[in-house]
């Protein structure tokens, strides 16, 4: 085990502790959050009201010592709510720029869905491109930047489903999850305990920290044979009959960056097949397309990416 990523696995741990104060007993989805950041993706949480999305973001934002905006997309929501741009400074005579609330590290897009597409595909260029072109001048984001976008999976009334393009772009789609009673419980002590509403979080890491983890984990160690198998994976999702459209080479990438990630979070200076095989699920369901035939039927996308697992054999490494 190098030395190197031992200390990135112990200041990931850092992090994951301080934000486990606030975040009661999920682990699992915190770690690849923090996986994602690493990586440089964008995620997009997907569950009922209520079981803590803004508090996640929030407190993630917090610990790294980045800035947080959150936006609550609406259908009366435009672009320039979102990117800004240029005003009339009386005082001055001229018209001075105005920044919108995406000129931040970690933006939260609180129901995404809710806003029209024009409003959505603001955020295409900033996701992708890491920059906001205003009045045909490009202006960079802060780095890192991260978009952690929301929206309700049982209420589509009056929303706008996200476009493939823009769903491609998140890096993962995951689901919260209501907590056990044990977790639940707890989270019930501790506001006790604390007789207020908000937990006091400190800042365990910085923006320039974060940009140094992810030139290390560039160096961590992908055998071929593991690039033979995720792109074989991605391949697969494209032959399955119950499948339209597969998974993109964006995908194929998305799996290369979390496992190095993951392999970091854990120590490690290589890649293991394990590292790949833990993100299938939050890495390809946004990004497979049934055909028509299976929209009704449930679970079936779960079903294709475990057929995809099970067809596609696991390479021997060491």
């Amino acid at each position: 085990m190098s030395d190197k990523f031992t200390d990135v696995a112990t200041a990931v741990r850092d992090v994951l502790e301080e934000v486990e104060r606030a975040v009661v007993g999920k682990r699992n989805l915190l770690e690849m959050i923090m996986a994602t950041t690493l990586a440089g993706g964008h995620v997009l949480l997907e569950d009922f009201p209520g079981l803590g999305k803004t508090l996640i973001a929030r407190s993630f934002a917090t610990v790294l010592g980045l800035g947080f905006k959150r936006i609550q997309f609406t259908p009366d929501l435009l672009p320039g709510d979102i990117t800004g741009g240029y005003v009339l400074d009386r005082k001055e005579n001229k018209f001075q720029l105005r920044q919108g609330p995406i000129f931040t590290n970690i933006m939260l897009a609180d129901e995404i869905n809710r806003a029209s597409p024009k409003t959505q595909s603001a955020l295409l260029e900033a996701m992708q491109e890491g920059q906001v072109t205003l009045e045909g001048k490009s202006m960079p984001l802060p780095d890192p930047f991260l978009v952690m976008a929301t929206q309700n999976p049982i209420e589509y009334e009056g929303t706008f489903p996200l476009p493939e393009a823009q769903l491609d772009r998140f890096m993962l789609k995951l689901s919260i999850g209501y907590p056990g009673i044990a977790d639940e419980r707890e989270i019930l002590n501790r506001r006790r305990i604390r007789r207020r509403e908000d937990v006091e979080l400190k800042a365990v890491m910085s923006a320039s920290k974060i940009l140094k983890l992810r030139n290390a984990i560039e160096s961590i160690h992908v055998d071929a044979d593991l690039d033979e198998y995720i792109v074989r994976i991605v391949h697969e999702t494209r032959n399955d009959r119950r499948v339209a459209v597969g998974a993109s080479p964006r995908a194929s990438l998305a799996f290369l960056k979390l496992a190095r990630a993951h392999a970091a979070l854990s120590g490690r200076n290589f890649v293991l097949p394990d590292d790949i095989k833990r993100y299938a699920a939050p890495v390809l369901t946004h990004r497979i397309i049934l055909l028509p035939e299976y929209w009704v039927a449930r679970d079936i996308v779960g079903e294709v990416i475990n057929d995809v697992l099970r067809k596609v054999p696991v390479p021997v490494t060491g």
